[in-house]
């Protein structure tokens, strides 16, 4: 049985964050915080906090902007914490809220009600909570049937849960299956951070896996994918409800998303690319055979080597776009956002390839055709 994607759909924010306005508020906290602790830092008790640059930000990441829940809160010196009110349990939790919004595009796009979905997969790299389920908070707020379950594969929870879908509707349990992927990454980034601060943006996508036989002309047929996980600490969020257990450390940095960027760059680009060319040989096909390439939106320089060890040469924004400038690193929705803006223009017989990779490590990669 043949599984295809048969629309997407995506939500972000109102409010958003330029690299010049995010310094700003960093070197202003830096500032006053080398103030009060002139002392020690004389000492050298303490080391002083470094000033950041937007121009560090581009060269370090191709980042230049990104969508955020909370701008104010974000960016005030005395927070620098998204302010996101709690809702009642009687409400639609924020998630499911966002993710409802980029489902009802998917289903449009594929022409398709929520009373056609037979399984709804959340997958995402930070849950709201841990239960009920974010996937039946949102089955139930479309009207869908069948069943739903959360997972998280960090920065690749998007496409390993798309393998998920795939193996469900190619097994006969499901005709229609929709994965959600809502990443309100900004909780959990932390803006006092240098290396970390600029990195995140707010967004969610969704993605309708279905069987071919009921899909819309136009769709894309899944291929073939290849997923891989080797641990590693580089990339780290050590926030759970153990948490709370152990005061002295409860509040500590590695609660929020801590990473050593230079040796995740060295280790992650020649993974990924192995495992790409691994599976094109699977499949029987060659680098050449790719009209595109959506990459995990998370460092332009990964891509761009990325995508070079895979082709045989750079690639142009046409054969690997880039949403990252704009949107900030979205976790696992960042690939599905390439893709949602970066496909239409493609023919029937054109391949391509949704791959992303993260914390875990962490890759996913997912083959499709235009029918």
């Amino acid at each position: 049985m043949t599984a295809v994607i048969s629309g997407t759909g995506l939500w972000r924010p109102s409010d958003s964050i330029t690299n010049d306005e995010l310094v700003a508020s960093f070197n202003a906290y830096v500032e006053r915080y080398n103030a009060e602790h002139a002392a020690d830092i004389a000492a050298g008790v303490l080391e002083p906090l470094q000033p950041s640059s937007a121009e560090f930000i581009v060269k370090a990441s191709g980042i230049k902007h990104r969508y955020v829940l909370d701008k104010k809160g974000s960016l005030d010196v005395e927070r620098m914490v998204p302010r996101i009110p709690e809702r009642p349990n009687e409400q639609l939790s924020l998630m499911a809220e966002v993710s409802v919004t980029a489902a009802k595009q998917a289903l449009e796009q594929a022409g398709r009600d929520a009373q056609d979905v037979d399984a709804v997969i959340c997958s995402c790299s930070s849950l709201q909570r841990p239960y009920p389920a974010l996937a039946i908070e949102v089955q139930n707020a479309l009207g869908a049937g069948g069943f739903g379950y959360d997972m998280n594969v960090a920065c690749s929870s998007a496409t390993f849960a798309i393998q998920n879908a795939t193996d469900i509707v190619r097994a006969g349990h499901a005709r229609s299956v929709l994965v959600v992927n809502p990443e309100l990454t900004t909780g959990h980034l932390n803006f006092r951070d240098r290396e970390t601060h600029f990195i995140f943006g707010d967004a969610a996508v969704a993605i309708l896996i279905e069987n071919a036989e009921v899909a819309p002309k136009g769709a894309w047929k899944i291929l073939g994918t290849k997923l891989q996980t080797r641990f590693s600490n580089n990339i780290r969020n050590n926030f759970g409800f153990l948490n709370r257990g152990d005061e002295q450390f409860r509040d500590m940095p590695d609660k929020l998303i801590t990473q050593q960027g230079r040796k995740v760059f060295k280790e992650v680009v020649p993974m990924v690319s192995e495992i790409v060319l691994q599976q094109l040989a699977e499949l029987k096909l060659k680098p050449s055979d790719l009209r595109r390439m959506w990459l995990h939106q998370a460092n332009s320089n990964m891509n761009r080597l990325i995508a070079e060890r895979v082709l045989g040469h750079e690639a142009s924004q046409d054969e690997a776009p880039t949403v990252l400038d704009e949107y900030g690193n979205t976790a696992g929705a960042g690939s599905i956002i390439a893709f949602h803006l970066h496909s239409s223009d493609l023919k029937s017989g054109d391949r391509g390839l949704i791959c992303s990779f993260g914390a875990g490590y962490s890759v996913g990669a997912i083959f499709v055709q235009k029918t």
